[in-house]
């Protein structure tokens, strides 16, 4: 069987060009994990492992979250919204949710984990380098404008470039 782009999953056993820490937030502070991105031809493979997420014990319950990069550049903030300083979603070409460049598929829970990994052409990882990563409570609906009703924010990393990396 010829499979085409396997080309890409060497790029996973080399170095990221960036990543960003997860932390939860004050309600979840057990949330913790990372995101890295690697640059390809072909786009940016997104790699993420989170843990500690909140999670069910009812079958056919496990949690769905929603998966954003943000515009703004820290996770801090000091009002009643965790991570304010996050602001909206990233979208460089203003275009409508859910074509913004950082609206990524959702996490789906897995007793408390996540692991993910796609492939996209919405940004270079040089456009996000300090840009925030933010997980939401609950799934995108890929629908409500701006931003999806995907819910509270989580979990939230700051984008940063891979040490050593020159890029």
């Amino acid at each position: 069987m010829n499979l085409p782009n396997v080309h890409l999953l060497p790029a996973l056993c080399g170095r990221p060009q960036a990543q960003a820490s997860i932390t939860g937030s004050g309600s979840f502070p057990g949330i913790s994990g990372w995101v890295r991105f690697y640059q390809t031809n072909e786009g940016v493979i997104v790699y993420a492992e989170v843990s500690g997420l909140p999670h069910s014990h009812q079958p056919c319950q496990e949690r769905i979250f929603g998966f954003h990069i943000h515009q703004g550049t820290d996770c801090g903030g000091s009002g009643d919204e965790p991570f304010p300083n996050a602001m909206s979603h990233y979208n460089p070409k203003d275009c409508e949710h859910p074509y913004h460049a950082g609206d990524l598929p959702p996490l789906f829970g897995n007793n408390g984990l996540a692991v993910s990994a796609f492939l996209t052409d919405r940004f270079l990882v040089e456009d996000i380098i300090g840009k925030v990563v933010i997980l939401h409570d609950r799934p995108d609906d890929f629908t409500t404008q701006p931003s999806g009703n995907a819910g509270t924010k989580i979990a939230c990393g700051v984008i940063q470039r891979t040490p050593g990396f020159c890029g």
